[in-house]
């Protein structure tokens, strides 16, 4: 993901509905250069939002190339047909090829949340 540009587009965090869900927290290190990263990324958050359980995603990277990206979903089986569909297949070859120094991706079942709306909200 560009730092300067954060994945989500509202540049506020993902409104997700009333747990349970579940988020799929992708933690890793970049190589140098952009080598076509930044394409696949805005592909890989086009073509996730259109998959069925998708709720959303919140990202951020560091100048140090440490990222943490956070992609929400309804269930398990939701985050398996996303691990399993084929662009996303050949992002992950990339990712372990060119894109990644280390990455590490962890599961985890959301069972509450909440939050502040922020200042100037209309919520």
């Amino acid at each position: 993901m560009n730092p300067s540009k954060p994945m989500n587009p509202s540049n506020s965090p993902a409104a997700t509905p009333p747990p349970p869900y579940y988020a799929v927290i992708f933690t890793s290190r970049r190589t140098e250069g952009d080598q076509g990263y930044a394409a696949m990324s805005d592909r890989m958050f086009e073509l996730a939002s259109r998959h069925d359980g998708f709720l959303g995603v919140d990202s951020a990277r560091g100048a140090d190339g440490l990222g943490i990206t956070v992609s929400y979903w309804r269930d398990e089986a939701a985050i398996l047909a996303w691990r399993q569909d084929a662009e996303h297949l050949q992002a992950q070859r990339g990712g372990r090829e060119t894109w990644y120094a280390a990455y590490e991706v962890r599961i985890a079942k959301v069972e509450r949340a909440y939050g502040h709306p922020g200042k100037g909200s209309t919520e």
